[in-house]
Formats: structure tokens, C-alpha cells, sequence
């Protein structure tokens, strides 16, 4: 049988170390984030969606996707001077790939851990 969507989203992201903190009142798993910020700061947001033959061909390996997803969405921080605290995903698949989404997520995962503040 196939994996709904939450057993999807548990199994490849819900990791401890992406969970975020006490200013994350939502967070994985559900449609909408609720975050706090300290009254002195901005919320800087953005999202760049990548579209299959328009941002990278169908070749592309998962983990050079993942890469380009989190490298092209803190570019765009960076060009405001903001610093990177969290991240918001949304994959559209055609079809449900297991061994995609694990080489993906962990690609993802790896990308998160060397290149963000937290």
C-alpha cells in the first residue's frame, strides 16, 4: 500500500534536528507555520518554487534539486541581509518515489546543516 502524504512527510523530513525551537509554534506536518519574532526584528520570506524544464531538466539528480532549492531561497535572504531560521517545502511529484524522496531528503538535510544560521 502506499504512503499517504503525513507518512511521507514523518518518514523523509520530520527529523529532531529540523524541528525548530521554542518560537515555533507549528511547524512540520502541518499546512501553516506559526512563528514568533522578537519585537525589534523582521520576518524576511521567500519562495522560490522550482519548475521541472523551466529551473532544471528532467535529469537532475535529487540531490543537486534539493541543493538548488535551499542555495536559490538564501540568495534571495542574503540579498535582503537576512540570515536563514527556517524553511517552508512544498514538493508537487507526479508519482510517489521512495528512493527519490530519501536521496532528496537527505540531501536537503545536509544542505540545511552547512549552509543555515541554525
Amino acid at each position: 500500500m502506499a504512503m499517504g502524504e503525513f507518512d511521507l512527510i514523518k518518514r523523509y523530513f520530520e527529523q529532531p534536528q529540523i524541528q525548530g525551537d521554542d518560537s515555533v509554534s507549528l511547524s512540520i506536518g502541518d499546512d501553516c507555520a506559526l512563528v514568533s519574532v522578537p519585537d525589534d526584528s523582521w520576518l524576511a520570506i521567500t519562495t522560490d518554487s522550482m519548475v521541472e524544464h523551466t529551473h532544471f531538466l528532467p535529469s537532475i539528480s535529487p540531490e543537486d534539486l534539493a541543493y538548488k532549492a535551499v542555495a536559490t531561497n538564501l540568495s534571495d535572504l542574503a540579498s535582503m541581509g537576512a540570515q536563514s531560521k527556517w524553511i517552508s517545502l512544498a514538493l508537487t511529484l507526479p508519482k510517489v518515489d521512495e528512493s527519490w524522496l530519501e536521496r532528496f531528503s537527505q540531501s536537503l538535510l545536509q544542505t540545511l546543516k552547512t549552509t543555515t544560521s541554525h
